[in-house]
């Protein structure tokens, strides 16, 4: 059958400054997870970015065949949650983890197919441009769960309201790109909204070839753990780490074992966004 192709998304080249070109459209980057859904009247699996068959885990999404009626199609988009309006990767994994998704949790934690692209209408649309492609997929009306997103022709002007709103980046494509399935190619671009803040190193952990720094801030006057950054041994801050006086974990909220040293070293760090709990999402050595 058809949902049993063996095709996986189209990935992103990511770059770090935004551009205008005539030759793109741009979209919103929505912070979830990336998911081909296999839809037809009578079957309907959704395969993660991975290959992984996640269907059971979005039982409300099967309502997206009331919408392709008769055809066989295979939508290309991303699983999201909202939290007060706005994406949330750590409310979706709240639920993602869950084993059984019962009517309460879809409820509590309802999820939405925000669906960029179209690769299959009863064939393959893979070798036709994504202009044609979004053609298709016009076709199909947006429901509650299964809305198509918006397309732009300026970058820099999206990008600005995108930081404005504190959303996950943009994602910019050309206009004639036809869809290669696994590959991470440059005519689909992205660029993620980074923010980057000062931390304190009050630790680092080796593991095999590379070590991980442990990153704090105060809060008051009690230091707490927000995250790890992997380094190269060859790095100069791993030097001057090690010549630092050890101490005893100052961290309120970590346990785990590691070489501690006084928090006196600051280093800035880039990241996607800190949790709930205050944790760092992607972070990075600037």
């Amino acid at each position: 059958m058809f949902n049993n192709l063996k095709i996986g998304p189209m990935l992103l080249k990511e770059v770090d400054k935004v551009f205008d070109d005539k030759n793109y459209i741009y979209e919103v980057k929505f912070d979830g997870i990336r998911a081909l859904i296999h839809v037809s009247k009578n079957s309907f699996k959704i395969v993660s970015r991975g290959g992984k068959d996640i269907t059971e885990n979005y039982p409300e999404l099967k309502e997206i065949q009331k919408v392709v009626g008769n055809k066989k199609v295979i939508f290309d988009g991303e699983i999201i949650a909202l939290d007060k309006g706005k994406p949330s990767f750590q409310l979706l994994q709240s639920r993602s983890h869950l084993k059984n998704i019962s009517l309460e949790i879809q409820n509590k934690i309802p999820v939405y197919y925000m669906v960029f692209d179209i690769i299959y209408e009863n064939k393959e649309l893979i070798d036709l441009s994504l202009q044609e492609r979004k053609k298709y997929l016009d076709k199909y009306p947006d429901t509650d769960i299964f809305i198509k997103t918006k397309s732009y022709d300026e970058g820099k002007k999206l990008f600005k309201r995108v930081k404005e709103l504190n959303l996950e980046g943009i994602v910019a494509k050309e206009k004639n790109s036809l869809y290669i399935p696994n590959k991470r190619v440059d005519t689909w671009i992205k660029i993620k909204n980074i923010k980057d803040a000062e931390f304190y190193i009050h630790g680092y952990v080796f593991n095999k070839e590379k070590y991980s720094l442990l990153l704090g801030e105060y809060r008051g006057n009690e230091l707490y753990y927000v995250g790890k950054v992997s380094v190269m041994p060859d790095k100069d801050i791993i030097k001057i780490v090690k010549k630092q006086k050890k101490v005893k974990n100052k961290f309120k909220n970590y346990e785990e074992s590691g070489i501690f040293i006084e928090p006196k070293i600051q280093v800035t760090i880039t990241f996607l966004e800190k949790t709930k709990e205050g944790k760092l999402r992607h972070p990075a050595l600037k």
